[in-house]
């Protein structure tokens, strides 16, 4: 019995040791990014918002400059009105109303169009930092990368495994030499 129990004491120890090679052998690397901190820190969207960004003074000066028209015109209605005939304060007041109409349309245009590029510029920051980090997971050999968002996707992980610094780096030297 004492034998037997040995055996099996054994052939469990020698199980373990075959099973804990075998998963050391086929040991998988897994590791995360911190995506708000990679993306921000990134120098292609560093440089994408500040285009965005002279893009959006532009239309802020275009929209002032017709709000500063609309407000002239209203105040050359007043203080000309008293003079006028009523078919003249008539086309005065249409004018007017057409180009609040125009500022209108305008600035809804220009949001849409901010909306549009803001959206356009994020994607394509996106698609560079995700081929970036694709191309790091296959040279090094992991099996998955995971993204710590600001929404907790990543509940804990060691910040050993933490490569965020790694990537940013080298994926800001790659932008530097396009």
């Amino acid at each position: 019995m004492n034998k037997f129990l040995l055996t099996l004491g054994l052939l469990n120890l020698l199980g373990l040791i075959v099973l804990g090679s075998f998963y050391l052998s086929n040991r998988q690397e897994l590791v995360y990014v911190d995506s708000a901190r990679l993306v921000n820190g990134y120098q292609g969207m560093i440089d994408a918002r500040k285009n965005y960004q002279k893009k959006t003074v532009q239309w802020k000066a275009n929209i002032d400059t017709l709000t500063v028209e609309v407000q002239r015109a209203i105040m050359d209605y007043e203080k000309g009105s008293s003079k006028m005939t009523v078919r003249e304060k008539k086309l005065s007041e249409e004018l007017i109303r057409a180009k609040q109409g125009q500022l209108m349309q305008y600035q809804q245009a220009m949001k849409a169009q901010a909306q549009q590029e803001d959206s356009k510029m994020t994607s394509e920051v996106l698609t560079q930092v995700n081929a970036y980090i694709r191309k790091y997971g296959m040279a090094h050999g992991y099996t998955i990368i995971l993204a710590a968002t600001e929404y907790g996707n990543i509940a804990y992980a060691n910040e050993a495994l933490d490569i965020t610094s790694i990537i940013l780096e080298g994926l800001n030297k790659e932008y530097k030499g396009q």
